[in-house]
């Protein structure tokens, strides 16, 4: 089956006027049996969202969202993937204009942000010990080895694959690197100095 199926729900010139755009950006969503889950974004479009999850929604099933950076989305379910489903965004004509700004914004921001960005200092934290958790809410001591705004090398027993969500303390991110000792974590957004040194205590210049 082609995971590019042609949606059922939006109508030509929606498809015409909203363009998809490819994001990483994280959230959680609830089914109608109100049931709430984790998911990732792989593309959006004001109209339209493709999700990563592992519970997959049914077509014509209700779905109501909560995307960082987005905020809450209604919609309905259009199609499964295979490692999740196409919902579309059911807002006001003044709400897709924000949403089509937001994305706009976050796709330029992915353009200029790469895994593990070096632009971005790497200090070791005065305060190294975290706890890591994983989706299905498994939680693992670790012990960060240095950080920057944009990700953490941290040393751990345990190696989620690349690609898995995980929470370093109170920042959401992904796995994107593994190493002899630990592995290294990408932040889903660039954080800002003053929250690493709340969070872990860094080195202030």
């Amino acid at each position: 089956m082609r995971s590019a199926a042609v949606d059922y729900a939006p109508s030509q010139a929606e498809r015409r006027n909203f363009q998809r755009v490819r994001v990483k950006i994280y959230g959680r969503f609830m089914l109608e049996d109100r049931t709430e889950h984790p998911c990732q974004v792989v593309d959006m479009s004001p109209g339209n969202v493709a999700l990563r999850t592992d519970r997959v929604g049914m077509p014509g099933e209700k779905v109501i969202a909560y995307i960082d950076h987005i905020g809450r989305i209604e919609g309905i379910v259009t199609r499964t993937l295979q490692d999740g489903f196409a919902m579309t965004v059911i807002a006001s004509d003044r709400k897709k204009d924000k949403l089509a700004a937001q994305l706009t914004w976050l796709a330029n921001k992915h353009e200029l942000d790469l895994p593990e960005d070096r632009r971005h200092e790497r200090v070791a934290p005065r305060n190294p010990t975290s706890v890591l958790q994983l989706t299905d809410g498994r939680q693992y001591q670790c012990r960060i080895i240095d950080l920057s705004l944009s990700g953490a090398a941290i040393e751990i027993d345990v190696k989620p694959a690349i690609g898995v969500q995980v929470m370093l303390g109170t920042m959401r991110g992904q796995i994107v690197r593994h190493f002899e000792d630990g592995v290294a974590i990408e932040f889903a957004v660039i954080q800002r100095p003053e929250t690493l040194d709340s969070e872990f205590n860094t080195p202030r210049a």
